[in-house]
């Protein structure tokens, strides 16, 4: 559906690439999220995608069509994407029908029609007369998704989608615009800095870092099997060991652990917080032995901070019986990545 080739791109003015040698697949129906830190090439990837922006090196194709290559380039208006910006873009002096009529092509009964089909799409079927400052953050944003939708594009880009709102009314307008996505069967793009959308609603991730694709693929690989630190660490908390690698043994201060990978040399190895397996120890010397230091209660679950000789490790788990603040506990390692 989407191809994207060694896509490189500069703004004037700079020395660093916004996005380098950048190649990415979607398929058809695909809901795929790009993450990443502030400046990370992120949205300049949706720019150039919707045609804001010309790559310097590189090609973008959609359905197999080229759109943007050294030999040919797609005004944004004939690419059939559709693209909500973090704010919004809102004509504030349009009413919501006016604003989502603004778009599309065909006489005014048509425009008419279609405007009312993807309001009704939205939920918000008998807003027509409103204008945006009469609507909450969450119906603005629906009016928005609704304008993108109207022309009925091959391919919908979301900046932020859900950054302006508050995390009560967060969590419902996403799962009410996913499950509406999802629906449709529009392949989608959208960026975001809350791993919590990503994780629960993405069928593939992208995570970016100074403009470079540091791994792409599922959200539970992405986060079992980060291919680096930085992929492990920005999708959630992680517990890093350094390694000692002796031939396919990975020597560590909690014990030994098999090497998983032959495609580079293995300095850490990371262990997420619910892949551990925490007991109460019925004996006060060994290497998976540790004291815990921390107790925290998160409402789905509780939190341990436990110490041992020369390691830390967080775990997270139900409650356990019998452990308090000072416990000793055996630890046991359930499940871990191998980092370069």
């Amino acid at each position: 559906m989407l191809q994207i080739e060694q896509v490189s791109f500069t703004y004037s003015g700079t020395e660093k690439p916004a996005l380098c040698n950048f190649s990415l697949e979607v398929q058809r129906g695909e809901l795929v999220a790009v993450i990443g830190e502030s400046g990370c090439g992120k949205t300049t990837l949706l720019r150039l995608i919707a045609g804001l922006e010309i790559p310097q090196k590189g090609s973008i194709a959609i359905s197999g069509k080229a759109i943007a290559s050294a030999e040919k380039w797609v005004k944004p208006e004939k690419r059939r994407v559709g693209m909500v910006f973090q704010d919004y873009a809102l004509f504030p002096h349009l009413t919501v029908s006016e604003n989502i009529e603004f778009g599309i092509e065909g006489s005014a009964s048509e425009k008419n029609k279609r405007s009312a089909e993807v309001l009704a799409l939205v939920g918000l079927s008998g807003y027509e007369k409103r204008y945006p400052h009469q609507l909450s953050g969450g119906q603005q944003q629906r009016v928005a998704i609704a304008r993108a939708l109207a022309p009925q594009p091959e391919l919908l880009l979301l900046d932020e989608p859900f950054s302006n709102l508050d995390e009560l009314l967060k969590d419902q307008v996403r799962d009410e615009l996913f499950d509406l996505l999802e629906q449709l069967q529009i392949t989608t793009l959208f960026v975001t800095h809350d791993t919590r959308d990503t994780l629960a609603t993405a069928d593939r991730i992208a995570v970016l870092k100074n403009g470079f694709l540091q791994q792409y693929g599922k959200p539970e690989e992405l986060y079992f099997q980060p291919a680096n630190e930085y992929v492990a660490v920005f999708l959630g908390k992680a517990n890093l060991l350094h390694v000692n690698e002796v031939g396919n043994t990975l020597q560590t201060p909690i014990g030994n652990f098999a090497k998983l990978t032959n495609k580079h040399k293995i300095s850490k190895i990371c262990i997420r917080p619910e892949s551990i397996l925490v007991q109460a120890a019925s004996r006060n010397e060994g290497q998976n032995i540790g004291k815990v230091k921390k107790i925290r209660f998160f409402g789905s679950y509780w939190e341990y901070l436990i110490v041992g000789q020369g390691w830390q490790l967080t775990a997270r788990t139900g409650f356990v019986p019998d452990i308090s603040v000072d416990s000793s506990v055996l630890v046991n390692i359930l499940q871990y990545a191998c980092l370069p």
